[in-house]
């Protein structure tokens, strides 16, 4: 899913993957899944940023 494994193994897994359906699906899968967490956004609202600003600041009034 990431590259990552030598080229030998690669082919291994390759082989696995045509000859049991099973093991394509779920990997089908979690290449989805990778996709879709790949496109999420990874960082805050600007409204949840400025929400947490607001109340950290009543920390520093009541000091």
């Amino acid at each position: 899913m990431y590259n990552e494994l030598p080229a030998k193994e690669l082919l291994g897994v390759e082989e696995a993957l045509l000859h049991d359906p099973e093991l394509a699906t779920a990997c089908a899968d979690l290449l989805l899944a990778q996709r879709t967490l790949d496109g999420l956004r990874r960082e805050p609202r600007a409204e949840t940023t400025e929400a947490i600003l607001r109340y950290s600041r009543t920390f520093l009034a009541g000091s």
